[in-house]
Order: structure tokens, then sequence, then C-alpha cells
């Protein structure tokens, strides 16, 4: 059985926060600089913009919400927050690596990673913590885990690394893939048409299911004109054929400093 690729995990849910903001530096592992919550600002609407930053040293990377075979899935909960009602990623535009002859998706250096957080109640304060478990890479990689948190108040301040990584993401295109999607043994074979035009450059087409947790397989895709094809497969922990949700693929498309998010897809 191929193994499962989980996505992303949140628990959101009421609890005491601890004091600290940052991970202390004697805690991280070899690789790792920081890793801090960046407090952001109020937005109009309530909700406040914040961001997790990962630092780390030059020639190591970490992941992004759908690693690949080779990397590690990053997993969040704040459950021990207090006044913490949701929260919404916003994930800045990966890069591709080989790692071994298998592919990986992540951030050299440095991921800064906004997030925008909802109070339950918007005249208290929010205290927010955050339980990280993700990877670093270099040679090798390492699994780590760190506790953030922050007491959230008032307006906050316009932070340019937050603003920076809110604009390097991917476009959404509002158009939808026109797909085919076949059962196979474990699972599901989706083979997505897309009509981009090309770049000159490499493209990788990363599938996902946004809301549920499942192995994908490296894409491959062809070009000719204007469309784009590419085919990944879906393979659900059961290791069976499954009845994907269409609405529920993602596909995000990399190609140099481009990339695009085609969410949904067309018979």
């Amino acid at each position: 059985m191929k193994p499962l690729l989980a996505l992303p995990v949140l628990c959101v849910a009421l609890g005491a926060a601890p004091p600290a903001i940052a991970q202390q530096m004697d805690d991280l592992p070899p690789g790792m600089q920081r890793a801090e919550v960046l407090g952001g600002w109020q937005t109009p609407s309530g909700s406040r913009m914040v961001a997790l930053r990962i630092a780390l040293d030059a020639g190591w990377k970490t992941y992004w919400r759908a690693p690949g075979d080779a990397g590690i899935p990053p997993q969040f909960n704040f459950a021990r927050s207090e006044n913490l009602a949701d929260v919404t990623f916003f994930w800045p535009t990966p890069e591709v690596f080989d790692q071994n002859g298998m592919r990986s998706v992540g951030y050299d250096d440095e991921l800064i990673l906004p997030i925008e957080i909802r109070p339950a109640d918007p005249d208290k304060p929010i205290s927010l913590s955050a339980d990280l478990d993700f990877g670093i890479c270099q040679e090798i990689c390492v699994p780590v885990s760190v506790a953030l948190s922050a007491d959230l108040d008032g307006p906050g301040a316009p932070d340019e690394a937050i603003r920076t990584a809110l604009l390097d993401r991917p476009e959404p295109r509002p158009d939808h893939a026109r797909c085919m999607i076949e059962p196979i043994s474990d699972g599901v074979r989706v083979t997505a048409m897309m009509d981009l035009p090309p770049t000159g450059q490499e493209e990788v087409a990363l599938f996902e299911l946004a809301s549920t947790p499942v192995w994908v397989s490296d894409s491959v895709a062809h070009r000719d004109g204007n469309t784009l094809t590419a085919m990944a497969e879906f393979v659900p922990e059961n290791a069976q054929p499954f009845a994907l949700d269409r609405q529920d693929l993602l596909i995000t498309v990399l190609s140099g400093d481009t990339a695009v998010e085609i969410r949904g897809c067309a018979e």
C-alpha cells in the first residue's frame, strides 16, 4: 500500500496560553535559527492577520502543506488557544526540490506563513498558542516540534514581511480544470486539462484534495499548445476506489516565477 500523505491538521479549542512568543534558541535543532509568531494587525472585519515564521540556516528547507513523497507534512494544533474561533492559512508559493530522485515541495531558508485568526469574542484579546510539528531538511530530514504563543490585543501594526508573503501566493484562476476521473485498484486516477499559456519553463502540477487527507502521487504532465494536461493518482488510507469530490480538488501549477491555483474540476 502506498503511504498516506497527511494534510495539515488543525485543531481549535479553548484553553490556556503560555506566555512565550518565540521558541527558545537552545530548544531548536541544528539547522533551525528561530521559530516565532509575528503579531500582525487587526483587519477591518475584526479578525487579525498574523504569521508563523520559521527561520533556517542556509541550505536548509522546510515543507509546503502538501510536501511530496520525500517531505514531512506540517501539522498545526491551536487547541490551547483562548478566544480563538477560526484560522485561515495563506500559503506562499513553494518551490519544487529533487531529493534523491524524489520530488519534495517547500521553502528554502525561511517560511513566513500568514494566518488570519478570528476571535470568538471580538471585544476580548486572543491568546494564541500553536503546537507545530513539521520537518526541516538539508542532506537528511529532521522532524521538529515547537510550541509558540502570543497575546494579541489592540490594532497591531502593518508588517512588511507578512504583506510580502501574502502577495507571494499562487494566482487563483476562476476557471475550472476539465477532468477525467477513473477508478484504479487502490484509489482513483485524475487527468486534468487546463487552459494555461506556456511560459517556456518547466511546469509542475501539484494535486491535492482541499479537505480530505489522501496520498497523492507525483503528477505527470504534457502540453499541447495552450492546454496543459496533468495526471495524478489519489489513494485513501483504505486503498480502495472512492467518490472524489470534484469541487474539493485543488491544482497548483508552478512554472519558473509563475504560479497559478485552480480549484474545482468540471467534467
